[in-house]
């Protein structure tokens, strides 16, 4: 359904990203989608197509500039090369105001897993976007400044989520309850990636998809976006 494209990032850098669209693309609102640390595969690129069917653009940045990790040692390593500030503050900005500037009034973000992470952080560091929704992810807390959080935020966790454990969003929730931000946080009984169908055939113990709680999450992530976007 997508194709590819290339569109500038804040600094005037050039990077590539998966883009698609609905059918009645005019004046459709927008949705960045923030890749797992497998990278731009096919599963994240249905992500988009699924948003897209449901009447949105959706643009998925190639962060890791067209490498794909097979084994959860090259994820780490591809995750762990990847600048988190130049991420959310150039790839996913300049997404956000691409998607702006070729149509879309509005603009929302969402990710899993590192993108989760990144899509908090963009919350923080990209002023043009319109809401977020995370998915089982966060970075290190002391990078996240509640105070500059002015767009409504939706989050999916997994209370068996060992690679992002719960007490780390119970303190992520104190932080944005103090700073009196407007957000939903969602429990599931699931652990890591459960909404990723792939997750099982990655035969990784801490990964585990969870086709109820996905649906759930879906369906709330869908009326979020209806009602901010």
């Amino acid at each position: 359904m997508g194709q590819l494209i290339g569109y500038r990032r804040p600094d005037s850098e050039t990077v590539n990203g998966y883009l698609a669209e609905p059918k009645n693309a005019k004046n459709a609102p927008g949705i960045v989608v923030i890749q797992e640390w497998w990278g731009l595969t096919d599963q994240i690129k249905g992500v988009a197509d699924r948003f897209a069917n449901a009447g949105y653009r959706a643009l998925v940045p190639d962060l890791y500039r067209g490498k794909i990790a097979i084994e959860a040692n090259e994820a780490e390593h591809l995750m762990s090369d990847l600048n988190f500030g130049d991420a959310a503050g150039q790839d996913i900005r300049g997404a956000v105001q691409y998607l702006k500037s070729s149509g879309s009034n509005t603009v929302g973000v969402t990710g899993f897993c590192m993108g989760g992470a990144l899509t908090l952080l963009s919350a923080v560091h990209v002023p043009e976007l319109d809401a977020s929704v995370i998915w089982y992810g966060y970075p290190p807390l002391e990078y996240v400044d509640a105070d500059k959080i002015d767009k409504p935020i939706m989050g999916h966790w997994g209370l068996l989520d060992t690679a992002f454990p719960i007490a780390g969003v119970d303190r992520l929730e104190g932080a944005l309850n103090a700073a009196g931000k407007s957000f939903e946080f969602f429990r599931y009984d699931a652990k890591h990636a459960f909404a990723n169908e792939e997750s099982n055939s990655r035969n990784l113990p801490f990964l585990q998809y969870s086709p109820v709680a996905a649906n759930l999450a879906w369906e709330r992530t869908m009326e979020f976006f209806k009602n901010t976007l």
